[in-house]
Protein backbone atom coordinates (compact mmCIF):
# COMPACT_ATOMS: atom_id res chain seq x y z
CA UNK A 1 0.00 0.00 0.00
CA UNK A 2 1.07 3.63 -0.82
CA UNK A 3 -0.40 5.88 1.16
CA UNK A 4 -3.99 6.03 -0.80
CA UNK A 5 -6.95 3.81 -0.44
CA UNK A 6 -7.65 3.29 -0.53
CA UNK A 7 -16.08 1.47 11.17
CA UNK A 8 -26.73 -1.24 19.90
CA UNK A 9 -28.62 -3.42 21.92
CA UNK A 10 -30.86 -1.75 23.96
CA UNK A 11 -31.16 -0.66 27.25
CA UNK A 12 -33.85 -1.02 30.15
CA UNK A 13 -34.13 2.07 32.96
CA UNK A 14 -31.87 0.06 35.16
CA UNK A 15 -28.75 0.06 33.06
CA UNK A 16 -29.47 3.45 31.41
CA UNK A 17 -27.30 5.44 33.94
CA UNK A 18 -24.52 3.06 33.69
CA UNK A 19 -24.38 2.85 30.07
CA UNK A 20 -24.50 6.91 30.22
CA UNK A 21 -21.06 6.44 31.94
CA UNK A 22 -19.59 3.58 29.56
CA UNK A 23 -19.84 5.90 27.05
CA UNK A 24 -16.71 7.50 27.51
CA UNK A 25 -14.42 4.56 28.77
CA UNK A 26 -12.80 2.05 27.68
CA UNK A 27 -14.50 -1.33 27.30
CA UNK A 28 -15.90 -4.16 24.71
CA UNK A 29 -19.31 -4.06 23.18
CA UNK A 30 -20.11 -7.23 25.30
CA UNK A 31 -20.23 -5.68 28.50
CA UNK A 32 -23.77 -4.61 27.92
CA UNK A 33 -25.85 -6.98 25.96
CA UNK A 34 -29.68 -5.90 27.45
CA UNK A 35 -32.17 -4.73 25.32
CA UNK A 36 -34.54 -2.13 24.61
CA UNK A 37 -36.63 -0.38 21.28
CA UNK A 38 -38.80 -3.02 19.63
CA UNK A 39 -37.42 -6.64 21.47
CA UNK A 40 -38.94 -8.53 18.81
CA UNK A 41 -37.56 -6.80 15.99
CA UNK A 42 -34.11 -7.58 14.53
CA UNK A 43 -31.46 -4.90 14.18
CA UNK A 44 -31.04 -4.49 10.26
CA UNK A 45 -27.78 -3.39 9.15
CA UNK A 46 -26.42 -2.96 5.84
CA UNK A 47 -22.96 -3.57 4.53
CA UNK A 48 -22.02 -2.19 1.14
CA UNK A 49 -18.72 -3.05 0.21
CA UNK A 50 -16.58 -3.74 -2.65
CA UNK A 51 -17.54 -7.50 -3.20
CA UNK A 52 -16.43 -7.17 -6.89
CA UNK A 53 -14.28 -4.63 -8.58
CA UNK A 54 -10.58 -3.17 -8.41
CA UNK A 55 -11.03 -3.49 -4.11
CA UNK A 56 -12.42 -7.03 -4.04
CA UNK A 57 -9.58 -8.08 -2.45
CA UNK A 58 -9.98 -5.36 0.59
CA UNK A 59 -13.71 -6.03 0.88
CA UNK A 60 -13.61 -9.51 1.31
CA UNK A 61 -11.04 -9.03 4.33
CA UNK A 62 -13.56 -6.08 5.62
CA UNK A 63 -16.49 -8.71 5.43
CA UNK A 64 -14.54 -11.46 6.75
CA UNK A 65 -13.21 -9.16 9.85
CA UNK A 66 -17.25 -8.02 10.40
CA UNK A 67 -18.57 -11.43 10.92
CA UNK A 68 -15.39 -12.31 13.19
CA UNK A 69 -15.50 -9.09 14.97
CA UNK A 70 -19.88 -9.75 15.57
CA UNK A 71 -18.73 -12.99 16.82
CA UNK A 72 -16.49 -11.50 19.78
CA UNK A 73 -18.68 -8.72 20.44
CA UNK A 74 -21.85 -10.73 20.81
CA UNK A 75 -19.99 -13.79 22.30
CA UNK A 76 -21.22 -15.83 19.32
CA UNK A 77 -24.74 -15.43 19.80
CA UNK A 78 -25.42 -12.75 16.61
CA UNK A 79 -27.84 -11.13 18.99
CA UNK A 80 -27.97 -7.87 20.82
CA UNK A 81 -30.27 -8.63 23.82
CA UNK A 82 -33.11 -10.63 22.37
CA UNK A 83 -32.97 -8.88 18.76
CA UNK A 84 -30.95 -10.39 16.34
CA UNK A 85 -28.59 -8.38 14.56
CA UNK A 86 -29.55 -8.97 10.58
CA UNK A 87 -27.36 -8.65 8.21
CA UNK A 88 -27.81 -7.14 4.13
CA UNK A 89 -24.96 -7.68 2.20
CA UNK A 90 -24.55 -5.43 -0.91
CA UNK A 91 -22.12 -5.40 -3.84
CA UNK A 92 -21.26 -1.43 -4.82
CA UNK A 93 -18.48 -2.82 -7.24
CA UNK A 94 -16.31 0.77 -6.02
CA UNK A 95 -18.80 2.55 -7.55
CA UNK A 96 -20.39 5.64 -6.06
CA UNK A 97 -23.45 5.46 -7.97
CA UNK A 98 -24.42 1.88 -6.92
CA UNK A 99 -23.60 2.39 -3.20
CA UNK A 100 -25.70 5.47 -3.19
CA UNK A 101 -28.88 3.77 -4.23
CA UNK A 102 -28.34 0.53 -2.23
CA UNK A 103 -27.72 2.36 0.57
CA UNK A 104 -31.47 4.39 -0.18
CA UNK A 105 -32.81 1.37 -0.92
CA UNK A 106 -31.68 -0.25 2.50
CA UNK A 107 -32.75 3.03 4.31
CA UNK A 108 -36.38 2.71 2.34
CA UNK A 109 -36.49 -0.89 3.90
CA UNK A 110 -35.91 0.47 7.71
CA UNK A 111 -32.57 -0.12 8.19
CA UNK A 112 -30.82 2.13 10.29
CA UNK A 113 -27.13 1.61 10.33
CA UNK A 114 -24.85 1.11 7.42
CA UNK A 115 -21.43 0.29 6.90
CA UNK A 116 -18.71 -0.47 4.67
CA UNK A 117 -17.56 1.52 1.81
CA UNK A 118 -13.95 0.46 0.98
CA UNK A 119 -13.04 3.14 -1.22
CA UNK A 120 -12.98 6.31 -0.74
CA UNK A 121 -14.88 7.89 -3.56
CA UNK A 122 -17.73 5.51 -1.79
CA UNK A 123 -17.60 6.61 1.59
CA UNK A 124 -17.91 10.93 0.72
CA UNK A 125 -21.39 9.73 -1.75
CA UNK A 126 -22.64 7.89 1.18
CA UNK A 127 -22.20 10.13 4.17
CA UNK A 128 -24.65 13.05 2.89
CA UNK A 129 -26.95 9.93 2.28
CA UNK A 130 -26.56 9.34 6.12
CA UNK A 131 -27.39 12.83 7.53
CA UNK A 132 -30.15 13.45 5.33
CA UNK A 133 -31.65 10.48 6.12
CA UNK A 134 -30.80 10.18 9.92
CA UNK A 135 -28.91 7.09 9.70
CA UNK A 136 -26.32 5.65 10.96
CA UNK A 137 -23.28 5.38 8.54
CA UNK A 138 -19.81 3.25 9.63
CA UNK A 139 -17.57 3.88 6.85
CA UNK A 140 -14.83 1.01 6.57
CA UNK A 141 -11.22 0.70 4.58
CA UNK A 142 -11.82 3.90 2.98
CA UNK A 143 -8.98 6.58 4.45
CA UNK A 144 -9.65 9.63 2.93
CA UNK A 145 -9.67 12.37 5.43
CA UNK A 146 -12.77 13.76 4.64
CA UNK A 147 -14.75 11.15 5.97
CA UNK A 148 -13.95 12.84 9.23
CA UNK A 149 -15.96 15.10 9.96
CA UNK A 150 -18.30 14.94 7.24
CA UNK A 151 -21.59 14.77 9.42
CA UNK A 152 -22.56 13.58 12.89
CA UNK A 153 -23.82 10.35 11.23
CA UNK A 154 -20.73 9.52 9.77
CA UNK A 155 -18.19 7.26 11.91
CA UNK A 156 -15.28 5.29 10.34
CA UNK A 157 -13.89 2.10 11.38
CA UNK A 158 -10.63 2.53 9.43
CA UNK A 159 -7.32 4.83 9.89
CA UNK A 160 -6.97 7.79 7.73
CA UNK A 161 -4.56 8.89 5.40
CA UNK A 162 -3.05 11.45 7.75
CA UNK A 163 -2.34 8.82 10.22
CA UNK A 164 -0.13 6.80 7.58
CA UNK A 165 1.82 10.08 7.19
CA UNK A 166 2.35 10.61 10.61
CA UNK A 167 3.17 7.08 10.61
CA UNK A 168 5.85 8.20 8.18
CA UNK A 169 7.24 10.61 9.62
CA UNK A 170 7.97 9.11 12.80
CA UNK A 171 10.61 7.31 10.85
CA UNK A 172 13.28 10.30 10.86
CA UNK A 173 12.08 11.91 14.65
CA UNK A 174 12.55 16.03 14.53
CA UNK A 175 11.72 16.89 11.18
CA UNK A 176 13.10 20.22 11.77
CA UNK A 177 16.04 21.08 8.85
CA UNK A 178 15.89 17.61 7.24
CA UNK A 179 15.11 16.88 3.22
CA UNK A 180 12.05 15.16 2.35
CA UNK A 181 11.64 13.51 -1.54
CA UNK A 182 7.92 12.74 -2.76
CA UNK A 183 8.23 9.71 -5.22
CA UNK A 184 5.16 9.54 -6.87
CA UNK A 185 3.54 9.53 -10.33
CA UNK A 186 1.81 12.49 -11.84
CA UNK A 187 -1.87 12.61 -11.47
CA UNK A 188 -4.06 12.72 -8.87
CA UNK A 189 -2.56 9.77 -6.57
CA UNK A 190 0.47 11.38 -6.81
CA UNK A 191 -0.67 15.17 -6.03
CA UNK A 192 -2.82 13.53 -2.52
CA UNK A 193 0.18 11.81 -1.23
CA UNK A 194 2.62 15.23 -2.21
CA UNK A 195 0.44 17.52 -0.77
CA UNK A 196 0.09 15.07 2.18
CA UNK A 197 3.48 15.07 3.06
CA UNK A 198 4.12 18.95 2.85
CA UNK A 199 1.02 19.57 5.04
CA UNK A 200 2.15 16.83 7.77
CA UNK A 201 6.08 16.19 7.85
CA UNK A 202 6.51 20.18 5.87
CA UNK A 203 4.42 21.86 8.37
CA UNK A 204 6.84 20.12 11.13
CA UNK A 205 10.01 21.98 9.49
CA UNK A 206 11.14 19.92 6.60
CA UNK A 207 11.90 21.00 3.15
CA UNK A 208 9.38 18.94 1.17
CA UNK A 209 9.96 18.34 -2.65
CA UNK A 210 9.09 15.45 -5.13
CA UNK A 211 10.51 13.64 -8.13
CA UNK A 212 7.24 12.64 -10.29
CA UNK A 213 6.96 10.12 -13.32
CA UNK A 214 4.23 10.16 -16.08
CA UNK A 215 2.20 6.90 -15.25
CA UNK A 216 2.91 5.50 -18.47
CA UNK A 217 7.23 5.27 -17.41
CA UNK A 218 8.73 2.02 -17.81
CA UNK A 219 12.62 3.55 -17.51
CA UNK A 220 13.16 4.75 -14.02
CA UNK A 221 16.98 5.55 -14.26
CA UNK A 222 16.58 9.18 -14.73
CA UNK A 223 14.04 9.42 -11.83
CA UNK A 224 16.47 7.43 -9.53
CA UNK A 225 19.30 9.65 -10.68
CA UNK A 226 17.20 12.83 -9.65
CA UNK A 227 16.67 11.37 -6.22
CA UNK A 228 20.33 10.18 -5.34
CA UNK A 229 21.40 14.46 -6.48
CA UNK A 230 18.62 15.26 -3.91
CA UNK A 231 20.38 13.64 -0.98
CA UNK A 232 16.88 13.48 1.17
CA UNK A 233 17.09 12.47 4.81
CA UNK A 234 13.68 10.26 4.07
CA UNK A 235 12.64 9.34 0.41
CA UNK A 236 8.95 8.95 0.54
CA UNK A 237 7.51 6.76 -2.06
CA UNK A 238 3.77 6.31 -3.16
CA UNK A 239 3.14 4.24 -6.07
CA UNK A 240 0.38 2.46 -7.67
CA UNK A 241 -0.10 -0.39 -10.63
CA UNK A 242 1.99 -2.82 -12.33
CA UNK A 243 5.07 -1.07 -12.89
CA UNK A 244 6.16 -1.15 -9.18
CA UNK A 245 8.49 -4.32 -9.00
CA UNK A 246 10.08 -2.19 -11.85
CA UNK A 247 10.37 0.82 -10.16
CA UNK A 248 11.77 -0.71 -6.47
CA UNK A 249 14.18 -3.01 -8.58
CA UNK A 250 15.79 0.40 -10.31
CA UNK A 251 16.00 2.10 -6.54
CA UNK A 252 17.69 -0.97 -5.55
CA UNK A 253 20.24 -1.15 -8.04
CA UNK A 254 21.01 2.66 -8.27
CA UNK A 255 21.52 2.62 -4.60
CA UNK A 256 19.09 5.13 -3.62
CA UNK A 257 17.37 2.57 -1.09
CA UNK A 258 21.04 2.28 0.79
CA UNK A 259 21.82 5.94 0.79
CA UNK A 260 18.53 6.76 2.25
CA UNK A 261 15.75 6.35 4.62
CA UNK A 262 13.01 4.59 2.44
CA UNK A 263 9.64 4.73 3.60
CA UNK A 264 6.04 3.67 1.56
CA UNK A 265 3.03 1.94 3.29
CA UNK A 266 2.85 -1.79 3.33
CA UNK A 267 -0.40 -3.50 1.11
CA UNK A 268 -2.11 -6.20 1.48
CA UNK A 269 -0.06 -9.86 1.80
CA UNK A 270 -0.44 -10.71 -1.96
CA UNK A 271 1.19 -7.46 -2.88
CA UNK A 272 4.63 -8.08 -0.86
CA UNK A 273 6.37 -10.12 -3.78
CA UNK A 274 6.37 -7.43 -5.93
CA UNK A 275 9.11 -5.53 -3.26
CA UNK A 276 11.15 -8.49 -4.78
CA UNK A 277 15.24 -8.35 -2.86
CA UNK A 278 14.02 -4.28 -2.43
CA UNK A 279 11.79 -5.21 0.11
CA UNK A 280 14.29 -5.83 2.98
CA UNK A 281 15.89 -2.82 2.82
CA UNK A 282 12.64 0.03 3.02
CA UNK A 283 10.90 1.21 5.85
CA UNK A 284 7.27 0.39 5.91
CA UNK A 285 4.45 2.81 7.52
CA UNK A 286 1.73 -0.09 7.92
CA UNK A 287 -2.11 -0.27 9.25
CA UNK A 288 -1.88 -3.51 10.20
CA UNK A 289 -0.06 -7.14 9.64
CA UNK A 290 -0.73 -10.35 11.13
CA UNK A 291 1.51 -10.38 14.06
CA UNK A 292 1.35 -6.04 14.70
CA UNK A 293 -0.83 -6.83 18.01
CA UNK A 294 -1.28 -9.50 20.73
CA UNK A 295 -4.57 -7.72 21.68
CA UNK A 296 -7.80 -10.02 22.57
CA UNK A 297 -9.46 -9.07 19.73
CA UNK A 298 -6.85 -9.85 17.68
CA UNK A 299 -6.31 -13.08 18.96
CA UNK A 300 -10.16 -14.01 18.23
CA UNK A 301 -10.44 -12.94 14.75
CA UNK A 302 -6.98 -14.97 13.65
CA UNK A 303 -8.58 -17.92 15.49
CA UNK A 304 -11.70 -17.25 12.44
CA UNK A 305 -9.26 -16.37 9.23
CA UNK A 306 -6.00 -18.03 9.78
CA UNK A 307 -4.23 -14.67 8.79
CA UNK A 308 -5.50 -11.30 9.33
CA UNK A 309 -4.34 -9.36 6.27
CA UNK A 310 -4.76 -5.38 6.21
CA UNK A 311 -8.52 -4.61 6.30
CA UNK A 312 -9.85 -7.49 8.79
CA UNK A 313 -9.44 -5.17 11.91
CA UNK A 314 -11.48 -2.39 9.85
CA UNK A 315 -14.67 -4.79 9.34
CA UNK A 316 -13.73 -6.39 13.01
CA UNK A 317 -13.89 -2.55 14.74
CA UNK A 318 -17.30 -1.72 12.90
CA UNK A 319 -18.60 -5.21 14.26
CA UNK A 320 -18.09 -3.56 18.02
CA UNK A 321 -19.21 -0.31 17.15
CA UNK A 322 -22.52 -1.69 15.22
CA UNK A 323 -23.18 -3.93 18.65
CA UNK A 324 -22.46 -1.13 20.46
CA UNK A 325 -24.61 1.11 18.87
CA UNK A 326 -27.41 -0.84 18.93
CA UNK A 327 -26.68 -1.93 22.91
CA UNK A 328 -27.22 1.78 23.64
CA UNK A 329 -29.01 3.31 21.35
CA UNK A 330 -32.09 1.52 20.41
CA UNK A 331 -33.73 1.98 17.82
CA UNK A 332 -32.84 6.43 17.89
CA UNK A 333 -30.32 6.76 15.50
CA UNK A 334 -29.11 10.09 17.72
CA UNK A 335 -28.66 7.89 20.92
CA UNK A 336 -26.64 5.73 18.76
CA UNK A 337 -24.44 8.71 17.70
CA UNK A 338 -24.31 9.69 21.03
CA UNK A 339 -22.77 5.95 22.68
CA UNK A 340 -20.44 6.01 19.56
CA UNK A 341 -18.58 9.74 20.22
CA UNK A 342 -16.10 9.15 22.72
CA UNK A 343 -16.02 5.72 23.55
CA UNK A 344 -12.56 3.70 23.57
CA UNK A 345 -12.74 0.33 23.18
CA UNK A 346 -10.67 -2.41 22.92
CA UNK A 347 -10.32 -3.80 19.44
CA UNK A 348 -7.79 -5.47 17.14
CA UNK A 349 -5.23 -3.09 16.66
CA UNK A 350 -5.29 -1.58 20.73
CA UNK A 351 -7.49 0.63 22.52
CA UNK A 352 -9.26 2.71 19.88
CA UNK A 353 -10.84 5.95 20.67
CA UNK A 354 -13.71 7.65 18.88
CA UNK A 355 -12.89 11.58 19.36
CA UNK A 356 -16.67 13.05 19.90
CA UNK A 357 -15.63 16.42 17.83
CA UNK A 358 -15.30 15.17 14.90
CA UNK A 359 -15.74 11.36 14.99
CA UNK A 360 -11.77 10.45 14.01
CA UNK A 361 -10.69 7.31 15.19
CA UNK A 362 -7.80 8.11 17.02
CA UNK A 363 -5.44 4.17 16.74
CA UNK A 364 -2.39 2.76 17.12
CA UNK A 365 0.01 2.54 13.72
CA UNK A 366 2.89 0.70 12.90
CA UNK A 367 6.65 0.78 11.42
CA UNK A 368 7.69 -2.41 9.80
CA UNK A 369 10.52 -4.65 7.87
CA UNK A 370 9.64 -7.41 5.82
CA UNK A 371 12.07 -10.43 5.26
CA UNK A 372 11.90 -13.37 2.80
CA UNK A 373 12.09 -13.58 -0.81
CA UNK A 374 9.81 -14.60 -3.66
CA UNK A 375 6.83 -15.68 -2.59
CA UNK A 376 7.46 -16.29 0.99
CA UNK A 377 7.81 -12.75 3.49
CA UNK A 378 6.90 -11.88 6.82
CA UNK A 379 6.35 -8.82 8.33
CA UNK A 380 7.93 -7.49 12.08
CA UNK A 381 6.87 -4.79 13.76
CA UNK A 382 9.75 -2.14 14.91
CA UNK A 383 7.78 0.44 16.78
CA UNK A 384 4.15 0.77 17.90
CA UNK A 385 2.68 4.20 17.62
CA UNK A 386 -0.23 5.21 20.13
CA UNK A 387 -3.64 6.71 19.27
CA UNK A 388 -2.53 10.08 20.69
CA UNK A 389 0.86 10.02 18.35
CA UNK A 390 -0.65 9.80 15.60
CA UNK A 391 -4.02 11.15 15.51
CA UNK A 392 -4.95 13.98 13.10
CA UNK A 393 -5.95 17.17 13.70
CA UNK A 394 -9.20 18.26 14.87
CA UNK A 395 -11.65 19.59 12.13
CA UNK A 396 -15.39 21.06 12.62
CA UNK A 397 -17.97 18.79 12.07
CA UNK A 398 -19.46 19.82 8.37
CA UNK A 399 -22.77 18.54 9.48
Amino acid sequence: MTVRTTRRAFLSAATMMAAALAATACGSPQDTATGGGDSAAPVKVGLVYSQSGALASYGKQYIEGFKAGLDFATKGTGKVGDRKIELTEVDDAGDPAKAVSAAKDLIGKGTKIIAGSTASGVALQVAPIAAQNKVLFISGPAATDAVTGANKYTFRSGRQSYQDVVTAKSFIGDPSGKKVVVFAQDGAFGDANEAAVKAVIGSAGATVSSVRAPASATEFTPFASQIKAAKPDLLFVAWAGTTAPAMWQTLDQQGVLSSTTVVTGLDIRASWPTFGAAGAKISFLSHYFDGASDTEASKALKAKVNTIDLFHPDGFATAQMVVRAAQDGGDDVDKMVTALEGWSFDGVKGKMTIRAADHALLQPMFQAKLAGSGTAFTATAQKSLTGDETAPPAVAMKG
